[in-house]
Order: C-alpha cells, then sequence, then structure tokens
C-alpha cells in the first residue's frame, strides 16, 4: 500500500522513533492535533508498514554483548541455492544482528555482537562450517561514535 505523508506524519514518526511508548496523547500534543486523528494517522501508518513494529532497545553492554565485529564475506560459489542456504544458515545465527548483501568485492557484510573474542571465536566457527567461502575478514569495532535505530523522515514520500 502507497502511502502519502504530510508533515504531521513525519512529526509523529520522529516522536514513536524517540520514545514508542509515549501516550497517544503526548504524540497528538507534540505533533499539534487531537488524539483521535492522531490515532488514525498511526494506525495509517501501520496499515501501510511504514511502522512495522515497535519494539524495546536492549542496551548492548547491559546484555553482555558489547563487542561489535564487522564481518565481510567473500562467497565460495555464486548459485540461488548457495545464496539462499547461505542466508538462511546465517540469519538463524543469534549473534548476527544484521546480514547484507553487497556490490563490490565483498558478497555479504555481517555485524555480529558478542560478549568478547573468544565467543566471536565460536561464531566464526559456526559461520565457516555453514557454507563454502572464499574469505571471511573480520573488524572489531574499537569505539562506536554513532548509532541510532531513527530513520530520517524528510525522504518520505
Amino acid at each position: 500500500m502507497v502511502c502519502r505523508m504530510d508533515a504531521i506524519d513525519r512529526k509523529i514518526l520522529a516522536c514513536l522513533q524517540q520514545d514508542a511508548t509515549l501516550p497517544l496523547a503526548e504524540v497528538a500534543s507534540r505533533v499539534g492535533i487531537s488524539a483521535s486523528p492522531c490515532w488514525r494517522r498511526i494506525q495509517r501508518l501501520e496499515q501501510a508498514g511504514i511502522i512495522r513494529a515497535r519494539v524495546a532497545l536492549l542496551d548492548a553492554e547491559a546484555m553482555r554483548v558489547g563487542v561489535t565485529v564487522f564481518v565481510s564475506i567473500r562467497a565460495g560459489r555464486h548459485s540461488m541455492e548457495w545464496a539462499e542456504n547461505f542466508t538462511r544458515a546465517v540469519s538463524a545465527l543469534p549473534e548476527v544482528v544484521e546480514l547484507h548483501r553487497m556490490s563490490g568485492s565483498v558478497d555479504y557484510l555481517l555485524r555480529v555482537v558478542v560478549p568478547d573474542i573468544a565467543a566471536y571465536d565460536a561464531v566464526y566457527k559456526r559461520l565457516i562450517a555453514i557454507a563454502d567461502l572464499r574469505d571471511v575478514t573480520s573488524s572489531f569495532s574499537m569505539e562506536r561514535i554513532k548509532y541510532t535505530t531513527a530513520l530520517p523522515v524528510n525522504y518520505a514520500p
């Protein structure tokens, strides 16, 4: 479903991305409309798939997965069957929080979160057992400078 958005919809999305637990009355107040039309707009944005879910964001350090590893993978083969099997198996690893198919010299980029290097080594061993891989390169994040789950709302149609 295509959903045309106006400035009020964008403000609603910005509010909800900052705190999805805000009471409806507070969201409505912040965007300058009453609660009923605000609720209808939120429902429309959900039905259109723009609001995919309302989730709790956990603190990685508190969850003991404060080490972030970016893993670049070059595939050993290039076939649909290989790609489907690989992505299904990698997606099932709970430590892999992002999986991207890339253009250029790297085929896949993973973001992995673990408590330490030893835990990453265990993930690495599970990863290389999944499929024929040509190359696996791991880069450990030394410092997270910016992190957000909020998407820019100014490009929305």
